[in-house]
């Protein structure tokens, strides 16, 4: 409801008044929500479904009795994306061929923080789709957002020992499959760009030279577009495969560097239009992992949207 003003313009209602105070708390803590929504799914378009579920509660609920409002949006945000997750996991064992997380075009500012541009990385997402759902909730919220047990234990409605245990559990699983040391930005960059080099000139000794010996590639087309349907591993299969797939297209290709969840990338175009993003994993200077998305559900982020910024 309006009032009028002593100018005879409409003045906003107190329930106006409180949509707004609510809805600039909201977007404060935008990025943050997302982001751990996000690391929690592994896909935006369901990061955003949850924040507009999110945001319908935030707005239902009385400002002045949330003591935390930060805290408060994270437990609502963590709830809905476990809700969602649970129900993912189900429709991910009838996806065609390998699942791979939605790539996310970032700002620079997410590559210059060395742990969130790892909490994000392609690689680490694809090593959070082996936990439980609650076992990532609590990873996420914890390792990602160095989040309190007790209100990771708010969040996913178990108790603080319990949220303890699985942290320990779900920590033990992570680092037995994630790389043995982060490594520099510069390091990848110049790893994505020896690969770059050799791809766009099909060196196939120059390809191997990048690759790590047991490197595995996977690749996502969710029976859209041609992929794989399990994962090519070791470095000569990966540089025939790759080098292979761009001599059988009887049209332009092209392969540019991008930034995908915080670390160097490759974008591919084929005939001007986007036809695929590939990630990838360094360890020591050698690739270790390639992440061939191709699905073009996966990629509206990365054709349409500016950079991200995250948290």
């Amino acid at each position: 409801m309006h009032t009028t003003g002593e100018s005879g313009a409409p003045q906003p209602g107190e329930g106006e008044h409180a949509t707004l105070a609510a809805t600039e708390v909201f977007v404060a803590h935008r990025n943050l929500l997302f982001t751990v929504a996000y690391e929690m799914l592994g896909s935006a378009a369901d990061a955003d479904d949850v924040l507009q579920e999110t945001w319908l509660r935030w707005v239902g609920v009385e400002a002045a009795h949330v003591e935390d409002p930060r805290a408060y949006l994270v437990r609502i945000t963590t709830r809905q994306a476990l809700n969602r997750l649970r129900s993912a996991k189900r429709r991910r064992e009838a996806y065609v061929g390998a699942w791979l997380p939605e790539p996310l075009l970032t700002a620079p500012d997410v590559a210059a923080d060395v742990e969130l541009a790892e909490s994000v990385s392609m690689g680490l997402m694809v090593v959070l789709e082996t936990l439980t759902p609650t076992e990532r909730a609590v990873f996420v919220l914890r390792e990602a957002f160095g989040l309190g047990y007790d209100e990771i234990a708010a969040a996913v409605e178990k108790s603080p020992a319990a949220v303890h245990q699985i942290a320990h559990r779900a920590r033990r699983h992570v680092e037995a499959r994630r790389p043995r040391r982060a490594v520099t930005a510069r390091e990848a960059k110049a790893a994505v760009e020896a690969f770059r080099r050799a791809l766009k000139t099909r060196d196939l000794q120059g390809l191997l030279d990048v690759l790590a010996p047991d490197v595995v590639a996977i690749s996502d087309g969710g029976g859209i577009k041609q992929a794989t349907p399990r994962p090519v591993i070791g470095a000569d299969k990966v540089a025939r495969f790759m080098v292979r797939g761009l001599a059988r297209h009887d049209v332009a290709i092209t392969v540019e560097p991008t930034a995908i969840n915080g670390s160097p990338a490759l974008a591919m175009h084929v005939d001007g239009h986007l036809d695929g993003v590939i990630a990838m994993r360094v360890e020591d200077g050698r690739i270790t992992g390639l992440y061939f998305v191709r699905n073009p559900n996966k990629l509206t982020h990365i054709d349409t949207e500016t950079p991200l910024t995250l948290r």
